[in-house]
């Protein structure tokens, strides 16, 4: 490894993660939830969407975009809804006081649901629903964000890339059968913006240019549209999470938010909606026999894997050999702290 990068251990990147969240005006209180889903992330292998976007988080607490120490409000709509406000705040946080009510709801009277508004970037959704899951709840996460994917035929971008994640628990408690998390585009937006950022090309099928034609050219793409997944399917999922995140959840349209990376003081008010099941009461007792079947049907196919198979197996090499990061980034998060 050159001079120009460092790997942390998952302790010393905790660390970093705490102290830079909470030096740039977060509240220690609301900085624990959050800094286990940056460094699960980064532990994932995800780059671009840990330590990357943990820059982004400080310099919006220093600029008043968000606010690092409101406490989120939740309201309960009947036994099995809640309304959380994150009033401005971190998502994190809000989505973590909510679990606090939708967890033991699910669990009493089998399904139990959640929206979020008045939020704000919730970076990896897969985090809270394996949070779900790890509690032994089978789960659905959506989450809107700025305009990033056009219609199909259109030009102008009209939803964000509008990630879902779906968590199965494992029958051993604590535990993660398997879990999906995908966008509605091609590729993460961060992709892209990184790849400008480098100066380097993208392939085709990743992003259109302002014409709506495939570009190899970031910046191009930046200005255009995120190829939407599987074309007009991956626009139908983009337009459901949409649906869930700003009209089911009454937060902001893709158009109508703050962006997700100026420093402009101006909240991003976008929305995140879950969605959490017992397995046992409505399966009968099948469920884990079920998802067990299922797995080994997919396992023990030569080269096949289950989702979230990559994460984890990341997960297990990182933690011994250390977090990757570059000498300027850690320099720069250092500097919040």
């Amino acid at each position: 490894m050159g001079d120009d990068q460092l790997r942390l251990s998952p302790k010393a990147a905790r660390k970093l993660i705490h102290d830079a969240l909470t030096g740039a005006g977060t509240s220690p209180r609301n900085a624990s939830y959050f800094t286990e889903a940056i460094l699960d992330t980064e532990l994932s292998g995800l780059e671009g969407h840990g330590f990357y976007w943990l820059q982004y988080y400080c310099e919006h607490l220093l600029s008043g975009k968000v606010d690092g120490k409101v406490r989120a409000r939740v309201k309960k709509l009947s036994p099995v809804a809640f309304r959380v406000d994150a009033r401005n705040g971190f998502a994190h946080p809000a989505i973590e006081k909510g679990f606090e009510r939708l967890i033991p709801a699910a669990k009493k009277y089998g399904i139990a649901g959640m929206a979020v508004h008045n939020s704000y970037n919730a970076a990896t959704l897969g985090y809270h629903t394996g949070f779900l899951a790890k509690h032994g709840l089978v789960a659905y996460g959506f989450t809107n964000a700025m305009p990033a994917i056009a219609p199909v035929g259109g030009r102008t971008p009209v939803i964000g890339t509008n990630p879902l994640s779906f968590a199965v628990p494992a029958r051993k408690k604590g535990e993660i059968a398997f879990l999906i998390d995908q966008s509605a585009s091609a590729v993460t937006w961060t992709s892209v913006k990184r790849a400008s950022e480098e100066g380097r090309t993208i392939p085709l099928g990743w992003a259109l240019d302002a014409e709506g034609q495939p570009t190899a050219d970031p910046v191009k793409g930046l200005a255009g549209s995120m190829a939407p997944s599987g074309g007009y399917k991956g626009f139908g999922q983009g337009l459901i999470v949409e649906v869930m995140c700003a009209a089911l959840a009454g937060a902001l349209r893709g158009p109508e938010m703050g962006s997700f990376q100026d420093n402009d003081g101006k909240p991003i008010g976008c929305g995140q909606f879950f969605i959490a099941l017992a397995p046992d009461m409505f399966s009968g007792g099948a469920f884990h026999k079920q998802v067990a079947a299922l797995a080994k049907s997919i396992t023990a196919q030569q080269g096949a894997r289950l989702p979230n198979a990559r994460r984890t197996e990341m997960q297990r090499r990182l933690t011994k050999e250390g977090l990757p990061i570059s000498r300027a980034l850690f320099d720069r998060l250092v500097s919040f702290a």
